[in-house]
């Protein structure tokens, strides 16, 4: 198999998933957010198929696969309408994390529960000082005898009322040179000292964002995931396969939008003639088809990258499918509201909410300004300005 066929077990894949989605589909999740609650029908289900956890290990309840499979269940719920946001989060990022680095304890612990569904875990990483900058996060842990002390603030965090647990990114001090450097810690909901508290968002999702305060959260030596003096390793390891998943969410979202403007273009009749027949209509449709396949050979070869060991080869491919799957997903949801002009607005057709949400793959784990500037230093070898 190479990056650019599909096996037939990830053909059947897609289809089993893609049928899932449709039994639920758009108006589910329309329906599940106006109640004010999270996607807990689709969710479980999702995990007692095995489909949230397919990238985790089997001996843990995982499918043994890697993020090429995980992404396609994200992509193939969105393209029916109902993604999973926290998939991104909990056995993407969190799952990677802790399978690859974390202790036989914390593998028990929780690698089971993330990969059937019934438990969660949040990521916590930006702050509202650092932004893209981690290396200006404040968010600190130091040691008091043989527990952790942990202080700070994040924002952005996605599903933290749902999470069982948050993975928090923190800096503890290096005892030989005195700077800090970036640590993995498991945080409980129930911590004392841990606190959250809603950011009004104008994005309707049934995820909501949070702000956490952290003051003084006393955790023990075991909440620390992985080695103290490899959390830059760490760390990347999770975001790598974020910028993949998320790729995944904006081309399953394209795809959705997509689909529901070529539905409506060869039906809607104006001068006896259904619009899709008109270039001014059709071509810009099949340039959104070109776009969003090109990101997906782009995330495709990311995740292939990811699965095979080559961290840094993925970190390059997961940037760019992240920003080529962003803008891909606006321009496409862009052309789909308007080929539905009026109708592209209304409630009944249900595409205007997604102009709002395609913004948050360009916006979203990282912008596409920093990504350029990542393949501007990193891939073309240009100097930095900052």
């Amino acid at each position: 198999m190479t990056t650019l066929i599909e096996s037939e077990e990830h053909k059947a894949l897609r289809a089993a998933v893609s049928a899932l989605g449709k039994r639920y589909g758009r108006d589910y999740v329309t329906r599940t957010i106006a109640e004010g609650r999270p996607l807990t029908e689709l969710w479980s289900e999702a995990g007692k198929l095995g489909y949230l956890g397919v990238n985790l290990p089997e001996e843990y309840g995982g499918g043994g696969g890697g993020i090429a499979e995980l992404s396609i269940v994200l992509e193939e719920l969105g393209a029916t309408g109902a993604p999973l946001l926290m998939m991104i989060v909990s056995p993407a990022i969190v799952g990677t994390v802790i399978a690859r680095f974390g202790t036989d304890e914390q593998k028990r612990t929780w690698l089971p529960g993330l990969a059937d569904g019934t438990r969660t875990m949040a990521f916590g990483i930006t702050e509202p000082d650092a932004g893209s900058n981690s290396h200006r996060i404040t968010t600190t842990a130091r040691r008091d005898g043989a527990d952790w002390l942990l202080s700070g603030r994040k924002v952005f965090v996605s599903g933290v009322d749902q999470a069982d647990a948050t993975l928090i990114v923190g800096r503890t001090e290096d005892a030989r040179t005195g700077t800090l450097k970036p640590c993995l810690f498991i945080v409980p909901r129930d911590a004392e000292g841990f606190s959250r508290n809603p950011i009004d968002m104008e994005i309707t999702a049934a995820e909501k964002q949070f702000e956490l305060v952290l003051d003084d959260v006393r955790l023990p030596a075991e909440a620390l995931v992985g080695d103290e003096d490899a959390g830059l390793l760490q760390l990347f390891a999770g975001l790598n396969p974020e910028r993949i998943m998320t790729a995944a969410f904006a081309i399953g979202m394209g795809r959705y939008a997509l689909a529901k403007a070529v539905e409506y273009a060869r039906e809607r009749t104006v001068w006896r003639t259904p619009i899709g027949a008109h270039q001014a209509i059709a071509h810009p449709l099949a340039q959104a088809h070109i776009d969003l396949e090109l990101a997906r050979l782009m995330m495709q070869k990311a995740a292939h990258l990811y699965d095979a060991g080559d961290d840094a080869g993925a970190g390059e491919a997961a940037n760019m499918a992240k920003y080529a799957a962003g803008e891909a997903c606006v321009k496409a949801v862009d052309q789909a509201v308007h080929t539905l002009g009026g109708n592209g607005l209304t409630r009944e057709f249900g595409l205007a909410s997604l102009i709002t949400g395609a913004r948050v793959a360009r916006i979203a784990p990282v912008s596409r300004e920093m990504i350029l500037n990542y393949v501007s230093h990193q891939t073309l070898g240009l100097p930095k300005s900052y």
